[in-house]
Parts: structure tokens; C-alpha cells; sequence
């Protein structure tokens, strides 16, 4: 008889996102001619910059000849990509990063999930609260959980991100094996200093635990004081795998390109107490469950770092973090308490009432769409989520609605 990783049945009700899809929906089906203005879910709206997708048509016109056609390609990124990454995203930041330490992948979300695989099920997990949701629930799939209860699953170290704290956690005080972190963070939008970020290095390196840094937001970081990789700390390549993605700064989400970053220092335990380097296990691991990234999605993301996609990109970022500027703007003349904004495309607002409550108060008398806090951890309830992703008009429009309603 077949049977079923009951794990699963552990997880509540759909994914966030699906589930706001879901009411979405249903308000359109019955409120047909009401604008809806989407802020809620972090998907880019402007269109690839041209860098990229003239270096997209080239790629596929070299498919289009048998004397330039490439079939399966190496599982872990061309080259020519690898080495600009290290290049620009590393070592221009002085973090020693080299080319055979990145593995390009198809998103951060795949790899954040996918790299719990390499570690034992009995493995201790200190996750943020509130926190992107695939951090979590990859872990409860994987078996490292009890019974979700009171808005929590047992067996998780849960990292309170409030604003006493400036929504950067403390410290665990039970020790944990992998620490997952997320800077600028989604979905407070809060930053982490250097000298945070060195605590929590410090930290992993005394206690023998692994960091997974997630930093797919670094682009907006407008301050320059902050850390845009983790690397840039020393003694981090010890301790951390670190996750990127193309997918914020130059509009890859529905292209799929992203990468992760595993040092050949870093490393875990086997069960005799033995240093096992962890990149040769990302590589095995990448290399039976992956066949890589096409092509020319790859030559597209190469031509990010051109100086013509560069000048592009930071265009696409700059008018996003000018929309966070106009919502932070309003949003503080409405007197709500809120982080972010500054050097994220998120707002993370304090609603003073139940968070899916404000969801469907926005949606019904504005058509405006936010992420309800809640969906994101116990620590996000009476919070809501407003993302810069749109146009600038649409951001004017839906500011200008929500201050209608709520002034």
C-alpha cells in the first residue's frame, strides 16, 4: 500500500499567495468593473531591460543553427555567467567569491527550499517570525516539525521580528543547527547592519550552526553603510550559503534566473563529529536534480552586468524605491506605524486591527491588494504588507484611494 509524507497534511490551509489569488478572484467575479490595484504579492511589473533581452534574441538566434546550437549545458551556470557574478556582486564589494562557488539556478525560491535537503531531519531550525513562507514549510514537508498549534509548528526555533526589536531578532537562546535570515527582509522590509550581521556570524561560528542568508533584495539597499551580501563579514564563508535571484533588479520573474552561493570553507558534521565541506553536496545534489538553466536565459542575465544593464537595472530599482518613497510618504501622514520602504520595495504596516481583516477592507472598498501580516507568521498579525512593484501611476492611484478610506 502506497501512503503519503503525512508532513504535508501538517500545513495549513493553501500558500499565502495562492490564497490571496483566491479572494482576488472572487472579488473581480462579483465586482467586474472595480479597478483592482495590486500591491500585495512581490512581482515585478515593469518590462526586461534591454541589455537583456537583446541579448535574449541573440541567444535564441544562435539556437536557431545547427553550428551554434548548445544542448544541455553545465548544471551548475555557464561561465560566462558564474565569473560575472563573482566579478560584480562580490568581489567589486571586496568579498573573495569565486566563480566555481556559484550555482545558477531557476529561483532562490527553489534553492532556499531545495538546500534542507543536505542536512539531517533531526536538524534544529531557527526560523524569523514573520517570515517568507518557503523557509518554513519546506521544513515541515521535510519532517523537522510537530503539530502546528496557536499559530506555530513544535520543533521550530521561531526568531521574533517586532518592533522592539527593530525587526531584526535577537539572538536564539536554544541552539540551533541552520539559521535561515533574510536581508532587506521580506516581507518587513528592515535592513541588518554590519555590525548585526557580524553577531550573527560570530554566532553560527561558535555554536557550529549554518546560516542560510537570503539577500534577493540587496539591490534596493540605498544606504551604503549596509551589507549587501554576507560574505562582505568576515568569517562568513564558513558559515554561510547565501541566495540570490535576478529577479527583483532586473524583472526575471517569469524568466527564471537566480543563484546561490556555496564557499568551499563552509561546512557541516558528519555523525562522527567531522568537517564535511557542504559544496561538493550542493553539487552532487544540483547536478542529479537539475539540468540547468537555458541558455538563453543565461546570456540574458550576463547582460545584466553590461554596462548598459547596469545603467538599466538601476533605473528599474530607482523607480520602484520611488514608489516605496510615495507609499512610506503617505502611509506616515495617515499616522500608521510601518518599517521599510527606505531600502526595500516593501512597507510592513501596523494596522491596529486583524490583519486579513484590513485585507478585505482594502480590497472591498478600494481595490487595493496587500499581503495580510498574518500569512506570514504569528508575529505578523495586525500587520500588513504593501509592495512598490507597479507603475507609479498605479501607486498614486491606490495611495490616493487608500487615503480616502482611511484618513
Amino acid at each position: 500500500m502506497i501512503k503519503i509524507n503525512e508532513h504535508y497534511l501538517k500545513l495549513q490551509a493553501s500558500y499565502l499567495f495562492s490564497n490571496i489569488a483566491k479572494k482576488v478572484g472572487e472579488f473581480q467575479t462579483a465586482n467586474p468593473d472595480k479597478e483592482i490595484i495590486r500591491l500585495g504579492i512581490g512581482d515585478v511589473t515593469r518590462a526586461l531591460p534591454k541589455a537583456c533581452t537583446e541579448a535574449f534574441h541573440k541567444a535564441i538566434d544562435e539556437m536557431a543553427t545547427d553550428a551554434s546550437f548548445r544542448g544541455y549545458g553545465p548544471e551548475q551556470g555557464y561561465d560566462f555567467l558564474r565569473e560575472a557574478i563573482a566579478k560584480n556582486d562580490f568581489q567589486a564589494r571586496g568579498a573573495d567569491i569565486s566563480a566555481d562557488e556559484i550555482f545558477v539556478s531557476d529561483g532562490a525560491k527553489c534553492d532556499t527550499g531545495n538546500i534542507q535537503e543536505l542536512f539531517t531531519r533531526d536538524a534544529k531550525i531557527a526560523i524569523p517570525d514573520p517570515v517568507y513562507p518557503v523557509y518554513l514549510e519546506t521544513n515541515v514537508m521535510a519532517g523537522r516539525t510537530g503539530e502546528y498549534e496557536d499559530g506555530r509548528y513544535k520543533g521550530i526555533i521561531y526568531l521574533d521580528s517586532t518592533k522592539e526589536n527593530n525587526y531584526v531578532p535577537s539572538l536564539p537562546t536554544e541552539k540551533p543547527d541552520l539559521i535561515y535570515l533574510c536581508f532587506p527582509n521580506n516581507p518587513t522590509g528592515s535592513t541588518i547592519t554590519k555590525a548585526e550581521l557580524k553577531t550573527w556570524v560570530n554566532y553560527a561560528k561558535d555554536n557550529q550552526a549554518l546560516i542560510l542568508f537570503d539577500a534577493a533584495y540587496e539591490a534596493f539597499i540605498r544606504d551604503k553603510s549596509l551589507p549587501k551580501s554576507i560574505y562582505e563579514i568576515d568569517g562568513a564563508k564558513e558559515v554561510a550559503i547565501e541566495f540570490r535571484s535576478f529577479s527583483k533588479n532586473a524583472g526575471f520573474t517569469g524568466t527564471r534566473c537566480a543563484y546561490t552561493v556555496v564557499p568551499k570553507e563552509c561546512a557541516a558534521f558528519d555523525s562522527k563529529g567531522n568537517r564535511q565541506p557542504i559544496h561538493p553536496l550542493w553539487n552532487r545534489r544540483h547536478c542529479t536534480k537539475f539540468n540547468g538553466v537555458s541558455y538563453p536565459v543565461q546570456r540574458a542575465a550576463e547582460a545584466v552586468y553590461s554596462d548598459a544593464g547596469k545603467d538599466q537595472t538601476s533605473e528599474l530599482v530607482a523607480g520602484y524605491l520611488k514608489n516605496a518613497d510615495l507609499i512610506a510618504n503617505e502611509i506616515k501622514n495617515l499616522s500608521f506605524d510601518f518599517v521599510g520602504g527606505d531600502n526595500s520595495p516593501y512597507i510592513w504596516i501596523q494596522g491596529n486591527r486583524d490583519s486579513w481583516e484590513f485585507f478585505d477592507m482594502l480590497l472591498d472598498q478600494t481595490g487595493v491588494v496587500c499581503t495580510p501580516g498574518a500569512g506570514f507568521g504569528k508575529c505578523g498579525e495586525g500587520y500588513i504588507r504593501l509592495s512598490a512593484f507597479n507603475s507609479y501611476e498605479n501607486v498614486e492611484k491606490a495611495m490616493a484611494r487608500i487615503k480616502k478610506t482611511l484618513a
